[in-house]
C-alpha cells in the first residue's frame, strides 16, 4: 500500500473517530452540542456546515452512520490522501450549505449521513464520468449496496433530514465534476486532440 493510500484511510479513520469523540463529549453534556448543527437560514447556524458531520442524536444514529462512512470513504481514500480530502471538503460544504439553504426553518440539521450520501455519490457519479472499467464496478456494486437505502431515505420522514441526503449528494457530484475539471486542465493537449473553446 501507498503512503498517499494509507494516509487517505487514516483520515477517514480518524474523521470517524473524532465523530464518536464528539458523540462521548455530548453524551456528558447531556446532548448539549447538538444545537450547534445547521440551522438554516440563520447565520449562527452556519458554523453547522462544518460541525453538523460529527453530531449525532443518539449512539444508534452515529453507529448507523460511522460504518458506511469508513467503508465508502476507505474506497475513495485508495485514490490517495488528497483525493479523499478534496470530496469531504467538497461535500461537507456543498452538502452543508445546501441543506443550509432549503432545511425547513426552526430545526437543526446534525449527522454524517449527509456525507455518507455524498461519498456514495461520487463513487456512482465517477463511475459513469470516467468510464473506466474498475471505477464504473465500484459504482454500480455502491448502487445494488446502498441503492435501496439511498432511494428510501430520500422520503420525507419525521426526523430525517431529506434535504442533507439529496444536497449531500449533490456535493459528491460536484466533487466528480470539480476533479474532472481539474484532470483536463493538467492533461496536455496532444495533436489530435480537438480543442474546446
Amino acid at each position: 500500500m501507498t503512503t498517499k493510500r494509507r494516509d487517505g484511510l487514516i483520515l477517514v479513520v480518524a474523521l470517524a473517530a473524532v465523530m464518536w469523540v464528539v458523540e462521548i463529549i455530548d453524551r456528558l453534556d447531556h446532548g448539549g452540542l447538538d444545537r450547534h448543527g445547521i440551522q438554516p437560514r440563520s447565520l449562527d447556524g452556519l458554523q453547522g456546515v462544518v460541525a453538523a458531520p460529527f453530531l449525532h442524536a443518539s449512539w444508534s444514529h452515529l453507529e448507523g452512520n460511522t460504518v458506511p462512512f469508513v467503508v465508502l470513504g476507505a474506497v475513495i481514500a485508495l485514490g490517495g490522501l488528497a483525493r479523499v480530502a478534496a470530496v469531504t471538503v467538497i461535500v461537507v460544504v456543498v452538502g452543508g450549505l445546501g441543506t443550509w439553504l432549503i432545511a425547513p426553518g426552526h430545526t437543526v440539521t446534525i449527522g454524517a449521513s449527509g456525507a455518507v450520501f455524498g461519498y456514495a455519490a461520487y463513487l456512482i457519479g465517477l463511475g459513469v464520468a470516467t468510464r473506466r472499467l474498475l471505477d464504473f464496478a465500484i459504482g454500480v456494486l455502491v448502487l445494488v449496496v446502498y441503492g435501496t437505502t439511498l432511494w428510501l431515505s430520500l422520503v420525507p420522514t419525521t426526523g430525517v433530514s431529506w434535504q442533507a441526503h439529496v444536497c449531500g449528494a449533490i456535493g459528491g457530484l460536484v466533487a466528480v465534476w470539480i476533479q474532472g475539471r481539474n484532470a483536463a486542465a493538467r492533461r496536455p493537449v496532444g495533436p489530435r486532440d480537438p480543442l474546446v473553446i
